[in-house]
């Protein structure tokens, strides 16, 4: 077997060519990859059989052609049944998970791979099918540094900023769910924003571009409360929560005037009252993660 997996020498399988395993396969032919196809409905590879992969009729036929098996399918139980059914084929190659599904469900697919004699890596990417072999597509890695070294040239095929974050397989997964859960909560506030101006008859648009500073300026405030939080440090001489509770009652009595839905501010009420009751009006907004971890 090839020991220079930074080659593109290196032979890869892609088992599961849906949406983003299409992808995935068709960005490694186009780099020059050697690469084995193979997917339950065996027609979903023709497209990449016409752009110049190989079609596996079995699992374990891709699997024993390739040295890096890049796995991308509805969910970890699949994953793992996939591990299961190529078995032997598996010994002395390299899993790559790009399955979707929870942490504990990453660490026990790394289990399968290691039990078959395979290194392992769990991937999440973050970013949609299109944008693979970007060399601005984000993708998560964690399992195997020295896994993750042996296969970084096939690796940033995929997308050009793969990290490595841990060598515990399911910090990768947690990571890409921590965006996500960023992502929605600030999509819902924005639409909530964009619904009573809309009611008060303003283009959304129209406030984005005036807006834009203090709009792109909020990522910037993740780091100092990520500090706050790791410390576990809240007191704070301005911004404090006290002087949020006036503000989120304005937006309260505004939306309810427009008739727009008030549970997602009320959810944010509810949180800061309670921190005030407790006694945290002093302390900057991170202190809510208590609340969030009490669960």
């Amino acid at each position: 077997m090839n020991a220079n997996r930074n080659s593109k020498s290196t032979t890869v399988a892609v088992l599961g060519l849906g949406e983003m395993g299409s992808a995935l396969a068709a960005a490694l032919v186009d780099a020059g990859y050697p690469v084995t196809v193979w997917n339950r409905t065996p027609d979903k590879a023709d497209a990449l059989v016409a752009r110049g992969a190989l079609r596996a009729v079995a699992p374990e036929g891709a699997a024993g052609a390739a040295e890096v098996v890049i796995i991308n399918v509805k969910g970890g139980a699949a994953a793992r049944e996939l591990l299961r059914t190529t078995g032997p084929a598996l010994k002395g190659r390299t899993v790559i998970d790009l399955t979707d599904g929870s942490s504990d469900e990453s660490r026990a697919t790394g289990e399968l791979a290691s039990e078959h004699g395979a290194g392992y890596l769990h991937g999440q990417i973050m970013t949609i099918a299109p944008a693979i072999g970007s060399p601005d597509a984000v993708v998560f890695y964690s399992g195997s540094h020295d896994v993750f070294a042996r296969n970084e040239a096939v690796l940033r095929v995929l997308g050009g900023r793969a990290t490595h974050v841990s060598p515990d397989p399911g910090v990768s997964v947690l990571y890409g769910m921590a965006v996500h859960d960023i992502m929605w909560g600030l999509l819902n506030g924005f639409l909530h924003a964009a619904a009573l101006l809309g009611a008060a008859g303003l283009p959304v648009g129209d406030f984005t571009k005036i807006a834009e500073p203090s709009l792109t300026a909020l990522p910037s405030l993740f780091p100092m409360l990520a500090g706050e939080i790791d410390r576990a440090e809240f007191a704070t001489p301005y911004g404090a929560l006290r002087h949020h509770l006036p503000s989120l009652d304005d937006l309260l009595t505004e939306s309810r005037t427009r008739g727009i839905d008030i549970e997602l501010p009320t959810a944010t009420r509810d949180l800061v009252a309670e921190a005030l009751e407790a006694g945290h009006g002093h302390d900057s907004y991170a202190r809510l993660v208590e609340r969030f971890s009490r669960g």
